[in-house]
């Protein structure tokens, strides 16, 4: 069928030879790389609509006439019959570990047939038991005639384990294992509670301090390297970062490895993945849980020149479901099914319906999963949304929302993109390192927790907010701070706190009664007269958030008071209940 004028103006681009066509006509649409990238023409109509003539629309439709869009791959099932009678079930060589850690990773890896293209030809899951539950776990082909299936066990005690594929040397393979006490800093993966805050599993409390490197992984050993020791000596807990790679400003280096077999000049063979991508990917994920930082992992990303962000559903689901056999046995990993979803043209909102289906579906540990905007936001009220991943939508206004959006969704909120710290030319990436930590400390008092990124200048473009590399801003020592007085505040977390007529310009947050935690950002008031509640108690420190100091004041307080303050901005008091 030939285009129509409905059709997304994106399916003609897609196309190789009508785009060659319409780059022929057009020499500025094919010189306009944001078009191009993020295919924000609407439909082929309105294209045809803004041609300078009818004459001109006439002889274009012309000469696309014989083409069409491009059609969608039929999935290939698993066929019966890959391996013949003659192969014995079971038969495949099996390597597995007698014993694992509680919410360590348990892997089982067999030798079996590599004909054909097992990537699609083979069919494996195993289904894990502890004599009361039974979970399955995906399996996935790891090149050269290798197959592992990955697990993650939450309880201690004997488990057991029973291979199914469609080949017949890898199915039903059987075993067990011991699950043994979780080691020292094995607090398991990171779960919502108390409804807008976070722990692990065993109960400790997790604060969420990120900072985003979308590709740090992209950028090769040396540089790698050194993000990691970056972050070894830095406050974050929390890592976002692409599977894919990124092309825009500041982003013009190819990476050393692709997920796909083939090239971007010849085409991707998109029904079989490059090990050695995904080797190495997860060896960096690995590292970075050895230094307590969770990997937010972005699935989808617009920023694109390769063609993985138009793959195609069948392309799409498979590799939902490659990835998460390969990662969701990391006790560290969130899943983030886009950065920016709605720029990514090809997609609507039955698409992400169906990639959350297949992630929390393959996913048997449940892991965090969440979807990030540009413009507008997606519903964050899904079922399968675990927490909102938010960017700023106001230039100004950001975490100031923070309790507005706790109470739209009644669920955790993650602003994991308020601006950057930085100096390039555009809003998103040149807010001081003060305005930064403001925006921190705003979240935080109204229930909430803001994410870090920094975009300073660099002569190879070496920005940390996509490649990694050092730290040169002021807000992550400041950032630090603020962590170690999460930390040492409310176990279940700040909410923010209801206020009176008195309290009208500053919010508050912490636990009634217990805890109190007021934020001036940059008012800078020379003294402040509280009004607490009678008959409780309290100690008094003034934080300077910017210089990092807490001065405890003398005695203790209760009821209605006056507090000199230093009339700096950035300044916070803190109440808590006296013992």
């Amino acid at each position: 069928m030939a285009f129509r004028e409905t059709d997304k103006f994106g399916h003609v681009l897609k196309n190789p030879e009508s785009r060659a066509i319409l780059f022929k006509n057009d020499p500025s649409l094919a010189s306009s790389d944001y078009l191009l990238q993020f295919r924000k023409l609407g439909t082929f109509g309105s294209y045809l609509e803004a041609l300078p003539s009818e004459e001109a629309k006439e002889a274009l439709l012309r000469e696309l006439e014989p083409l069409h869009p491009l059609g969608e791959p039929e999935e290939k099932a698993p066929s019966a019959d890959y391996e013949d009678a003659s192969v014995a079930r079971g038969s495949a060589a099996a390597r597995s570990p007698g014993e694992v850690e509680r919410w360590g990773m348990f892997q089982l890896s067999l030798e079996g047939p590599s004909h054909g293209n097992p990537f699609v030809d083979v069919g494996l899951s195993a289904d894990f038991s502890d004599g009361e539950r039974t979970l399955r776990a995906l399996g996935f082909y790891d090149g050269e005639g290798r197959y592992l299936v990955r697990f993650m066990p939450d309880r201690e005690g004997e488990w057991t384990f029973r291979t199914s594929s469609n080949a017949r040397s890898l199915d039903g393979i059987e075993g067990r294992f011991a699950v043994t006490a979780p080691a020292e800093g094995n607090h398991g993966p990171v779960r919502v509670k108390n409804t807008f805050h976070f722990a692990y599993e065993d109960g400790t409390p997790y604060y969420p301090v990120g900072t985003t490197c979308y590709v740090w992984t992209h950028q090769g050993n040396e540089l790698e390297e050194q993000t990691l020791r970056t972050l070894a000596k830095a406050p974050f807990n929390k890592m976002r970062m692409c599977v894919f790679p990124k092309a825009y400003l500041y982003n013009e280096n190819e990476p050393e490895l692709y997920p796909y077999e083939g090239s971007r000049e010849q085409g991707w063979d998109y029904s079989r993945f490059n090990p050695a991508f995904f080797r190495h990917l997860e060896n960096r994920i690995a590292q970075l849980g050895e230094l307590g930082i969770e990997a937010d992992l972005i699935l989808f990303h617009a920023y694109d020149r390769w063609g993985f962000s138009e793959m195609g559903k069948v392309a799409d689901d498979r590799y939902l479901r490659y990835v998460t056999a390969r990662l969701s046995a990391f006790r560290h990993i969130w899943w983030s099914l886009a950065n920016e979803y709605d720029l990514m043209w090809e997609k609507e909102t039955d698409d992400w319906e169906r990639f959350a289906g297949i992630v929390t579906g393959n996913d048997p540990h449940g892991h965090l999963i969440s979807i990030h905007n540009c413009n507008p936001f997606y519903d964050y009220s899904r079922p399968w949304v675990t927490h909102c991943s938010i960017q700023r939508q106001d230039v100004y206004r950001t975490a100031e929302y923070t309790d507005e959006w706790r109470a739209k969704w009644n669920k955790p909120v993650v602003i994991d993109e308020c601006a950057y710290e930085g100096n390039v030319e555009t809003g998103w990436g040149n807010i001081s390192g003060q305005e930064m930590t403001r925006r921190f400390w705003e979240g935080a008092v109204r229930g909430g927790y803001v994410g870090h990124g920094e975009t300073y200048l660099h002569p190879q473009d070496i920005l940390w907010w996509a490649k990694g590399g050092e730290l040169h801003g002021t807000s992550p020592d400041r950032i630090a701070f603020l962590r170690r007085i999460l930390e040492e505040g409310p176990e279940g977390g700040i909410n923010p706190l209801k206020k009176t007529q008195m309290d009208w310009d500053v919010p508050i947050g912490g636990v009634p009664g217990e805890y109190l935690l007021y934020y001036f950002g940059f008012n800078r008031p020379s003294f402040r007269v509280f009004h607490l509640e009678p008959g409780t108690r309290y100690t008094a420190d003034v934080i300077d958030t910017w210089n990092m100091t807490i001065e405890r004041l003398e005695g203790t307080y209760e009821g209605t008071f006056r507090i000199e303050l230093t009339g700096r901005e950035y300044m916070a008091v803190r109440f808590m209940k006296a013992q």
